[in-house]
């Protein structure tokens, strides 16, 4: 494996002629391979004077945030066909948003989307700014996606550092500290490599690298325009980096859910509520259910928690992982047929499909338990 030009195992930071040369081999690299994206701006379309949509870049960013640009996409579209401008996103129903969004996971994501699309609208006459610190002032923006907006929409500089860039520069620099604290070092040498002549491409340029080149495993580096320059790659090492604290054990909680169906066939529906605004999947549609708690034993009898007073049996038990913890639902289905005096908040959608109802992935698996 040939060393000849690559940076010093040690090195703090490259010479000031590798990093024009660094950012040369991406951006020609970028021009003849990057992805072609709905809500990308190709270096030949701003050449032809293309300029992006700002509303549209905003949203691909905070839909990919925690997911992949496969599960995004159709969610991109979908959003789009209904809120095709900021003014008709801020206008809509939020529980009509939350609807839509169900199944992109980190629903405060969700809520957060709705919030700053109001504030674009109504405070800053639908005109996103440019400018780091108002990006971060909306619902939703933090350090990362502020980057990312002004870079991709606005094509003004910006360093751009999410999960695939860190896995770039934690090889490039071989960096042996784990993240997280790892982080700053990481934004600091990515601070050092943007190219201020060719920000917006640079940035989708150095993310296509680390999400189709620069891969967790088997990274492809002969084909890499940076492989000349891999601290990681000269040591043969790469696939070490990012280092990664010991994961944690996650917790597991317990809880029972009840799912109330009424009526048949394709007209089948199931009831539900909506969570409180604050907490995990806040603001979300769900089947009535208990608490979830950490000691399955404390859960209460069936009889105490079931919502009405019909004839439950059990469905069966499903397990859905969250960021911070795993959940383990009990489901008790109950049929109703007449009239009965519903609880509090309560309605019924359609179940069939279940994915159009509105429902998150943890909740979609209880009533298909019940089915």
């Amino acid at each position: 494996m040939s060393t000849v030009s690559a940076l010093p195992i040690d090195a703090a930071s490259p010479p000031d002629g590798d990093i024009a040369a660094m950012r040369a081999r991406l951006l020609a690299w970028y021009d003849r391979e990057g992805r072609t994206l709905p809500w990308r701006i190709r270096p030949e379309e701003r050449v032809a004077g293309r300029v992006a949509d700002a509303y549209a870049v905003w949203l691909s960013e905070i839909m990919l945030q925690q997911t992949t640009v496969a599960h995004a996409a159709p969610y991109y579209a979908k959003f789009l066909s209904l809120w095709p401008t900021v003014h008709d996103l801020a206008d809509a129903p939020r529980e009509d948003v939350m609807a839509a969004w169900a199944g992109l996971g980190y629903y405060a994501r969700a809520r957060n989307l709705h919030a700053c699309a109001q504030a674009v609208s109504r405070e800053l006459g639908g005109v996103f700014p440019s400018d780091l610190e108002g990006l971060r002032a909306l619902p939703g923006i933090g350090e990362y996606t502020a980057h990312a907006i002004r870079a991709a929409a606005f094509n003004l500089p910006a360093s751009v550092v999410d999960a695939n860039v860190e896995r770039v520069i934690t090889r490039v620099f071989r960096i042996e500290a784990p993240l997280p604290s790892a982080k700053p070092d990481i934004r600091k040498h990515a601070a050092s490599l943007a190219d201020p002549a060719r920000p917006g491409d640079y940035a989708q340029a150095i993310m296509d690298l680390g999400a189709v080149i620069c891969t967790p495993r088997a990274p492809s580096c002969g084909a890499c325009p940076w492989a000349a320059h891999c601290a990681a790659r000269a040591a043969g090492d790469q696939e070490r980096y990012p280092v990664k604290a010991a994961k944690k054990v996650k917790p597991v909680r317990h809880g029972l859910a009840f799912v109330v169906l009424r009526g048949e066939g394709e007209g089948r529906e199931v009831l539900v509520r909506t969570r409180p605004d604050k907490g995990l999947l806040g603001g979300m549609l769900e089947v009535p259910g208990t608490d979830w708690v950490v000691d399955a034993g404390a859960l209460p009898a069936l009889s105490e928690a079931a919502p009405l007073a019909l004839r439950w049996r059990e469905a069966g038990r499903i397990t859905h992982v969250f960021t911070h913890f795993e959940l383990r639902l009990t489901v008790f289905a109950a049929p109703l047929s007449g009239e009965a005096n519903l609880p509090d908040g309560a309605r019924w959608v359609g179940v069939h499909p279940i994915r159009a109802a509105g429902l998150p992935t943890a909740m979609k698996k209880a009533v298909q338990a019940a089915l």
